[in-house]
């Protein structure tokens, strides 16, 4: 059976995955199942009942095994309905599905083997199926796959049932240890209503002995409830903050968007502290009266802690939350949850646009232009993106929020297709920072320093006066590079085209492609030379161990993703560091995600030509954005800021557009140069990139694409490689780019699958396509 298609006409030809490559690829579909696929409508009306099939009828189930097709089976006892979640049996496993439609007719219904059960959750939509395959469509993914992203819950095949979970009892233990601490620690922070006692012990990182101690001196309680129960009540009529006239206006305009019901898309650009989260909150509001759901996507799940105080604060209770630091119990819980309509507000990062929301009615992308939006693994899709295609299939509205959008953004909202709502001061007494060049040129600086006297100045003087500073360099470790001064080399992953990066506080070196360790050496690995490893360049560790030196009296915090064991430890430290409990804060980009230190006043960047490098084509628009983004987070309270970035080429364009303000001439001529270059957002992109442990098989497969590239010249694409990956080997295989470039107007996806659909990978070749790439590594 063929896999349906959202609003477009039956295919000539029906699409088949391709386990093998992750493609479609496609066959002549035979009359019978062409028949079977005019059949399969979507229903544009949610008030109309889902199709029914009687006990015995065939049904097709697709399933999110990797296979090539919809699998034909028998309806159970009872019957089943188009988009019900079912357990069928597939050889001797059992495994999730959900009834697509009618089954394909192609095998002896007596032979079918049946439907095992029904499960007892929310169906899944028609609106969430047609998104599925129309982003299986966009993406080239396997629907399998696609339905393997809707599902990512833990339990679903589980029947309801009672669950034991904790909560803070009135007693106080009769001795306080450290591990009993870290416990009632864990319970006052998250809450206990939704930790069973194993959860609380891993989260907690003690054993199960010391939480039922805590459990028999009444410390904590045990209680029974329901495994999944329905979330907090949000009210919308609790009084927001008082807002200033450009909000009110942004907040009137959002809210009427929401109330009309319709689809419809809003940039709202506001520089840095001048409050688009209330401006958007309101619009939630809006989407809580009407009785509709809403998602909120954050890029970051540092954010989520400091976003739900503001949350709670404006509704009155907590919203449900979706990423990787969520309990597999909550996660179900959320899953199960938001398919009843029992959660009215999802806090979540790019994979909560997957959850089967009963009636979505809003979607709100916070830093729309954060690069981690795009899923760089698996299925591979930009979040923003997919905001925007399922927005416009269940008639939300989508709201993209930043200071610094995207040029697909600011392009959109150029060409009418998007509305733009500015927000152009900051919110109360605050003011944007000043914002300097130190020209480094200039600057004495010693070998082995990058803090300069004009920088360290300005360091002390907020240390005199009691106010923090921020010193931002985009770049983990201690030392980028690690190379032996007798013979040259420099110590590199065994596995990758990479250098490994000594980190300083856990004693290794550290590949940041695929994870590998190892201890630092004190002989080269190639001339056996004993004492002559050095570490070359600074990474965030070494700016700190400069920064204790200069400044010994302060107070240093580090902020990177890889020095905290969980998130929590990471929302820890950063709620201690606003709470004033730093001098000196070093951080990567990690800090301009959205942070806010009321008391720092001074934010100095090591390097800003760190991102001028390269050839990316969006290397000037990301750099500018981190820039902006981290100056941004200086003199967010009463306190004046200033942003000092350490250049040797303060006079290029990008540094001067930063120092400048004007934002819409960088943007303007920015989109000049990729207008004229016919790149996006002015023209198409796919990314494909071949793999395998020999690389003659990997360039021989890239050389026969090359040649045989037919379906692209007949739609005007150019083919550019094969050529090695920048990073030409990960985890042992070799890497191999090719590079498609078409015009705005192109069906590139349609060219696509006909050029790779004779494509038979052998042995352990693999081919990925990324429509849209972000990253070319």
């Amino acid at each position: 059976m063929a896999w349906p298609r959202f609003n477009l006409p039956l295919p000539d030809r029906e699409p088949r995955e391709n386990p093998v490559c992750g493609l479609h690829r496609f066959s002549a579909a035979k009359p019978k199942r062409r028949a079977l696929l005019s059949q399969l409508t979507f229903n544009s009306d949610p008030q109309n009942d889902p199709e029914f099939f009687a006990e015995g009828a065939r049904v097709g189930v697709l399933t999110s095994q990797p296979l090539d097709r919809v699998l034909d089976y028998k309806a159970p006892a009872g019957g089943c309905f188009r988009g019900a979640f079912v357990e069928v049996p597939l050889g001797p496993r059992k495994v999730l599905g959900v009834v697509w439609g009618p089954g394909a007719g192609d095998f002896d219904l007596a032979k079918l083997r049946s439907v095992i059960r029904v499960l007892d959750v929310a169906p899944m939509r028609d609106e969430m199926r047609a998104f599925l395959a129309k982003a299986a469509d966009y993406t080239l993914t396997p629907m399998s796959s696609m339905l393997r992203l809707a599902t990512r819950a833990p339990g679903l095949s589980d029947p309801p049932s009672m669950r034991k979970v904790l909560r803070l009892g009135e007693n106080t233990p009769d001795r306080m240890t450290d591990a009993r601490e870290r416990v009632l620690a864990v319970m006052e922070e998250f809450g206990g209503l939704s930790f069973t006692p194993k959860e609380l012990s891993d989260m907690a990182g003690v054993t199960a002995s010391v939480v039922k101690g805590l459990v028999k001196q009444g410390a904590l309680i045990e209680v029974e409830t329901p495994r999944d129960q329905p979330y907090p009540h949000l009210d919308p009529e609790l009084p927001s903050k008082t807002l200033t006239e450009d909000q009110a206006s942004a907040a009137a305009i959002l809210e009427d968007a929401v109330k009309s019901g319709s689809y419809g898309t809003t940039l709202l650009k506001g520089v840095t502290g001048s409050g688009k989260t209330e401006v958007y909150l309101e619009a939630v509001a809006a989407c809580l009266r009407a009785g509709r759901q809403a998602l909120v996507l954050l890029p970051e799940i540092a954010l989520t802690a400091e976003f739900l105080k503001r949350v709670e604060a404006r509704f009155g209770a907590t919203p449900a939350e979706w990423h990787s630091g969520a309990t597999m119990t909550e996660r179900r819980r959320v899953w199960r949850m938001v398919g009843q309509g029992a959660a009215q507000l999802v806090i979540g990062a790019r994979s909560a646009l997957f959850l089967p929301y009963r009636d979505l009615g809003l979607i709100i992308v916070d830093e729309e232009h954060d690069t981690s939006y795009k899923q760089e693994d698996g299925v591979l899709y930009n979040a923003r993106d997919m905001a925007v295609l399922r927005a416009a299939m269940c008639s939300a509205q989508v709201v993209l929020a930043s200071a610094t959008p995207s040029l697909e953004s600011w392009a959109n909202a150029k060409a009418g297709k998007y509305r733009r709502l500015d927000l152009t001061s900051r919110f109360g007494a605050s003011v944007l920072p000043e914002m300097r060049a130190v020209d480094m040129r200039n600057e004495e600086l010693t070998s082995g320093t990058w803090i300069s006297p004009t920088l360290k100045q300005a360091i002390q003087l907020r240390l005199e006066r009691g106010e923090q500073s921020l010193l931002f360099l985009n770049r983990r470790g201690f030392a980028p590079v690690t190379i032996c001064r007798a013979c040259g080399a420099q110590v590199a992953c065994d596995n990758c085209d990479a250098r490994m990066v000594e980190h300083r506080f856990l004693k290794r070196l550290m590949c940041h492609q695929c994870g590998e360790t190892k201890p630092v050496p004190t002989e080269c690995p190639s001339c056996k030379v004993e004492g002559k490893m050095a570490p070359v360049g600074p990474g965030i560790e070494r700016l700190g161990e400069e920064a204790a030196g200069l400044f010994p009296e302060a107070r240093i915090a580090v902020l990177s993703s890889d020095l905290f064991g969980s998130a929590r430890a990471l929302k820890a430290r950063i709620e201690e560091i606003a709470a004033g409990e730093a001098d000196i804060v070093l951080g990567t980009q990690l800090v301009a995600k959205g942070h806010n230190f009321p008391l720092l006043t001074l934010v100095g960047v090591i390097d800003a030509d760190l991102g001028l490098q390269g050839s990316d084509l969006r290397a000037g628009e990301r750099t500018f954005q981190l820039m902006r983004q981290v100056a941004g987070r200086a003199g967010r309270a009463e306190r004046p800021g200033e942003a000092l970035m350490q250049s040797f080429q303060p006079e290029h364009p990008v540094i001067r557009a930063i120092l400048s303000g004007d934002e819409e001439e960088f943007w303007r001529a920015e989109a000049e140069q990729r207008r004229i270059a016919g790149v996006p957002p002015y023209g198409r992109m796919a990314g494909i990139v071949l793999s395998g442990p020999d690389l003659a098989q990997v360039f021989d497969l890239g050389n026969h694409l090359a040649r045989n590239n037919g379906a692209l010249t007949q739609v005007g694409a150019q083919l550019f490689g094969p050529a090695p990956a920048p990073i030409a080997r990960i985890r042992g295989r070799h890497r191999v780019r090719l590079l498609i470039k078409a015009e705005k107007g192109v069906a590139l996806q349609d060219a696509i699958a006909r050029w790779l659909r004779p494509v038979q990978l052998k042995g352990d070749l693999r081919l990925n396509v990324d429509i849209d790439p972000q990253n070319f590594f």
